[in-house]
């Protein structure tokens, strides 16, 4: 039987090959993606010259959109109110461009952004309301990357995953599964790095824990 430390470390492994690329940029074609996933409305529509704002967000969603849904996809076990959570976040940046400090904090803001929609999307959803993927049957994230794990052990990472407390499930995903430092952790999720290698620290422990109790 292993310990919960080499649990815990076996977890964090496997949360890291299901990385989709660094700090969340798609690798794979978006040509693939569902309508949702390609480009914000008020930046794809026909009409007159593009603005430099539109042209910004529109580069920005092409790069990040899929690692975003894959995030929210995570945290909310629905691939249909991920899609939704990341183009309202997107949406939100290209009204917001023009009021940015530091547009070359973008990426930021909209991690940001589409953590906090998620925040609120399970506030809204009913304690009687069973989850949706702790059953295994919802869909899964389709990529080559995610590939290097079975299916069955894709879904025992994610059911132990999404029963850690909010800020513990938050913390652990955006190190692990985006590959951010403790310090852009920190900004996405609005708390100290010390807070985030705290909440880092425990989610590892308590993974490990029911990693072990299901080996």
């Amino acid at each position: 039987m292993i310990s919960p430390g080499e649990a815990a470390e076996r977890g964090g492994a496997r949360l890291k090959d299901m990385n989709p690329s660094p700090h969340g940029t798609a690798s794979v074609d978006t040509a693939g993606a569902p309508a949702a996933a390609r480009l914000p409305v008020s930046a794809a529509a026909a009409g007159p010259p593009v603005s430099a704002a539109e042209e910004a967000v529109t580069a920005l969603y092409e790069a990040h959109a899929l690692g975003m849904i894959r995030l929210a996809h995570i945290m909310l076990g629905d691939r249909q109110s991920a899609e939704d959570v990341v183009q309202e976040a997107f949406c939100g940046l290209y009204q917001r461009w023009s009021h940015l400090d530091d547009q070359g904090s973008a990426v930021h803001y909209v991690r940001s952004a589409v953590l906090n929609h998620c925040r609120s999307v399970l506030r809204r959803r009913t304690t009687s309301q069973a989850p949706r993927d702790l059953t295994g049957h919802a869909e899964p994230v389709r990529s080559a990357e995610s590939a290097v794990l079975t299916r069955e052990e894709r879904d025992e990472i994610m059911r132990a995953v999404r029963r850690l407390p909010p800020r513990q499930r938050e913390a652990l995903v955006l190190r692990f599964y985006l590959d951010l430092s403790a310090e852009e952790t920190a900004t996405t999720m609005g708390i100290s790095p010390s807070s985030v290698r705290s909440a880092t620290h425990r989610a590892l422990a308590s993974l490990g824990r029911m990693l072990q109790e299901q080996s």
